[in-house]
């Protein structure tokens, strides 16, 4: 590891970031970039730091250690990431594939700094789009009555591609209970609305009957009340009466597309702590 992201939580005290960037400098590390928050109820203090380790006298491991050992005197809980590792991400798809794509070009473009190691759907539609990236594409049909068996399909084969990140692009399955607590913190989801508004299938149908002026999309990590989680990124657009459903569906992809890439790359970069349905985002 040649760098390394530190994300520090801990009740907020004076001389937090002096003793954190004093040891990393003590040890050889070089300070890059530093960003902390304050929330004041109940007075936590968040920070992410990121160092470069090139010049450090110790090991990493060494490092983390010295680090955990202050952050124990603090009361601080500390998360230590590889900024150069490549993140192995599974997308759950269904039918839409504007989101996929979108996803697709940022890997192949080298913004989304991951691999997407497989597309999984419950449809065979976007197979495609898929294979066009050569991206491994697996095919799982589903029912009511079979959804725990492929459930359990899903989970054996993200277990054996050692996937870290789920990424539920416009998957229209709800995931089990015991699906979301095994991947607590790691399944991001898009919702096509500002949450909690126009569940369910045809929502910009829904829009355009309720003559709403503003459309948008939200993305937030999956828990296990549907459409909940913590909110990681959000965008709107303006529409009029002169908009149709479908122009307004249209619209819709494009925000949810650019909603979803942007809470992936924040996931990527480590740029989230979650605090409670909160989420700390650093820039």
């Amino acid at each position: 590891m040649s760098r390394l992201v530190l994300q520090v939580t801990c009740p907020d005290q004076p001389g937090i970031i002096a003793r954190f960037t004093g040891l990393l400098f003590d040890q050889g590390a070089n300070v890059l970039r530093l960003e902390q928050h304050v929330e004041p109820e109940p007075n936590l203090f968040f920070m992410r730091i990121v160092a470069d380790l090139g010049g450090s006298r110790l090991s990493s491991p060494v490092l983390q250690g010295r680090v955990q050992a202050l952050a124990e005197s603090l009361g601080a809980r500390t998360a230590f990431r590889d900024p150069d590792s490549r993140a192995r991400v599974a997308v759950l798809v269904s039918r839409e594939e504007a989101c996929l794509h979108d996803l697709a070009l940022g890997q192949k473009s080298g913004d989304l700094p991951c691999a997407l190691a497989l597309v999984i759907s419950n449809h065979d539609r976007l197979r495609p789009v898929a294979e066009s990236f050569q991206i491994p594409f697996h095919h799982f049909p589903v029912d009511k009555e079979t959804k725990p068996a492929q459930e359990r399909q899903v989970l054996a084969l993200l277990e054996e591609q050692s996937v870290d990140l789920v990424v539920l692009a416009r998957y229209m399955q709800v995931l089990s209970a015991d699906f979301v607590r095994r991947w607590e913190g790691r399944i991001i989801n898009i919702h096509h609305g500002f949450l909690p508004a126009f569940k369910g299938g045809r929502p910009y149908h829904q829009a355009w009957e309720r003559g709403v002026k503003l459309i948008g999309a939200t993305a937030h990590y999956v828990t296990e009340e549907v459409d909940e989680g913590p909110i990681i990124s959000q965008d709107t657009v303006s529409v009029t009466h002169q908009h149709g459903a479908e122009e307004m569906a249209r619209a819709g992809r494009d925000i949810e597309r650019r909603v979803l890439t942007a809470a992936v790359k924040a996931h990527l970069e480590h740029r989230i702590i979650l605090h409670g349905r909160r989420t700390i985002i650093f820039h």
